[in-house]
């Protein structure tokens, strides 16, 4: 099997089992995923967001998922609990598509870390 065949029919398993659990089977979309990996580093799972907070749980997903790829460093957790990242090295200029296959790759990657999906 291809890696792009295995990536592909991995995020459809991931997508498909996290909208089950949290969006009554309704597809979830990439952001939303990126936001629930940001709650579930945080913790912090019962509790009401404001809008600036949903961003920065996003950004708190971003670092994590791509800390395995050299681009975000671990560095402390403030006194609210919040993680905090720096910038090892630069993302490389993107294109949309290339973007969303990077995020995808890195959550499939997370998931499988977490054993949620095999």
């Amino acid at each position: 099997m291809s890696r792009d065949t295995q990536l592909k029919d991995r995020w459809e398993i991931l997508v498909k089992k996290l909208s089950a659990q949290f969006a009554d089977n309704d597809p979830l979309e990439l952001d939303a995923i990126i936001y629930l990996v940001g709650v579930q580093e945080l913790g912090q799972i019962h509790k009401t967001y404001k809008k600036d907070e949903k961003l920065n749980l996003m950004h708190i997903a971003i670092c994590r998922l791509l800390e395995p790829y050299g681009y975000y460093e671990f560095d402390f957790f403030d006194e609210d609990g919040w993680p905090h990242y720096s910038i090892k090295e630069e993302l490389p200029p993107l294109k949309a598509g290339e973007q969303s296959v990077l995020m995808k790759e890195a959550l499939v990657s997370y998931f499988l870390e977490k054993e949620y999906i095999i």
